[in-house]
């Protein structure tokens, strides 16, 4: 389908003929930095459009200024990796064609015979991407086109009221596209223009973001890009691109010194990137300190028992004078906060009370002296004795199971099997003091297997916290209190 140039067309700069599609090599396309001098050159029956000419040298009262800072000054090395050419991209035999697409990769919405030239195969490929976000970039193979790889991004709608956010996203549009070159060990590409009028960009604004986001990007990856070829098929767009690559990428210092008159305000960050100051992250220096500021003497005042750690802190640091003693003292030492929340979730009156039910009262309350726990044990050992609790036997929560090395009887707890919701509560505690009555006695081993079992799992069906913890005491209880 395609084939090389001929030589004659080598120095029309591989103008297309009346044959066909053909491949055009990167030496047939003219450099940027070698722009001057072919637009010297008239052929017959040429569009001298096609070349590039100067567009400062006919800037009518241009006048050289050198007392402003250029912002993209001269670099030779970066100009000898722009091309500017006009034609269908996928002609050049380069390593990466873009494609600029829609987020489902239509071949409607592609560049336009970017898909009948690379045949069947591209659009199959597109389909098993799954889509592309707006500002993205993603890379598959060329198939037919003479280029390696094609990669398809996503450029976005443009709104005047949302102007900056477009903006970004064409910017992250070139810039994916030249990540994903580099990801993939390509040198070379050829960059279409990524607006489209179907989505309302405005082509001069849009050429001012692609061409300083390229810029910008060569300062940082120059040795890993050999060439990045502006593409355009309109001469409209081509005129645009003549008479803004000598803003960015200026060739001389008389260049360099007109571009700083006729630069936009607002060129990007490093990346080429709009800036919005009133976005950006403000990170203040502390005040500077002298010691020469004498700090008046303050009488000294005995803090909260509660502030005693952190006032420390404070008055160990030469930022007192900078802090707000009213905000400060509103904060609380959090280890000191967390325990009053426990302390306020154990004592709460509503909800379910595990103690309570039991017939042990508030479990938050003052401790039992050791009568009381003695006489409470007896009471529930004796109503244990008088039930069949065969039930909760079977379920295998607590069982005795041999002995260990020692020859100390060994009780095993299995917390997966403690399932709150489909238990009875105070016949399980009844249980537990039965099982443990002929081991507390003497020394004994308690094995907690917590396979399965999570406490918030407990919590995820509504159980609450106190309940938890009431009956970690109730256990506490029951295979202590007949240690007298």
């Amino acid at each position: 389908m395609y084939r090389s140039v001929a030589s004659e067309a080598t120095t029309r700069g591989g103008l297309p003929t009346e044959v066909g599609d053909y491949v055009v090599t990167l030496d047939q396309v003219p450099r940027w930095i070698d722009a001057e001098q072919r637009s010297s050159l008239v052929y017959d029956n040429e569009d001298p459009s096609l070349f590039f000419s100067d567009p400062l040298t006919s800037v009518p009262g241009a006048e050289s200024s050198t007392s402003g800072f250029s912002r993209f000054p001269v670099d030779h090395e970066v100009n000898s990796k722009i091309y500017l050419w006009r034609g269908n991209p996928w002609n050049l035999e380069v390593d990466a064609v873009v494609n600029s697409t829609n987020e489902n990769f239509d071949e409607a919405h592609s560049s336009p015979g970017l898909h009948a030239a690379a045949g069947p195969g591209l659009a199959d490929e597109c389909a098993a991407l799954g889509g592309c976000r707006t500002g993205m970039a993603k890379v598959t193979n060329a198939y037919d086109l003479p280029a390696r790889r094609v990669i398809h991004t996503v450029g976005p709608k443009y709104a005047v009221k949302y102007h900056t956010a477009a903006e970004n996203a064409l910017s992250h549009c070139y810039r994916s596209c030249l990540e994903l070159l580099i990801e993939n060990g390509l040198q070379s590409i050829a960059m279409v223009c990524i607006y489209t009028e179907s989505k309302n960009y405005p082509r001069e604004p849009a050429a001012h973001v692609a061409i300083r986001t390229v810029r910008r990007f060569l300062e940082k990856q120059k040795d890993k890009i050999t060439a990045v070829v502006f593409c355009t098929t309109t001469s409209t767009d081509t005129e645009i691109y003549k008479r803004l690559l000598p803003l960015y990428f200026p060739r001389d210092k008389h260049e360099e010194e007109v571009a700083i008159s006729k630069l936009p305000a607002d060129v990007g960050d490093e990346n080429g990137e709009t800036v919005i100051d009133e976005r950006k992250i403000r990170i203040k220096p502390l005040p500077a300190v002298t010691n020469t500021v004498p700090i008046p003497p303050t009488a000294p005042v005995d803090p909260p028992v509660s502030d005693i750690g952190l006032t420390m802190r404070r008055n160990s640091s030469y930022l007192d004078s900078y802090l707000d003693p009213t905000f400060m003292s509103l904060i609380k030492d959090p280890d000191q906060r967390r325990m009053e929340q426990w302390e306020k979730a154990s004592h709460a009156k509503s909800g379910f009370n595990c103690g309570k039910l039991l017939g042990f009262g508030d479990l938050g309350g003052p401790p039992l002296s050791v009568a009381e726990e003695y006489s409470l044990h007896s009471r529930y050992l004796a109503k244990a004795n008088s039930l069949n609790l065969s039930e909760i036997a079977e379920m295998k929560i607590v069982y005795r199971c041999g002995v260990d090395k020692d020859g100390r009887p060994v009780m095993v707890v299995v917390g997966a099997h403690f399932l709150l919701r489909c238990l009875d509560l105070e016949r399980f505690v009844l249980y537990v003091i039965k099982e443990f009555e002929p081991v507390i006695q003497k020394p004994y081993t308690i094995v907690y297997f917590h396979s399965a079992a999570s406490l918030q799992i407990l919590f995820a069906l509504g159980i609450p916290s106190n309940v938890i913890l009431d009956f970690i005491f109730l256990l506490k209880v029951c295979c202590t209190s007949c240690k007298m």
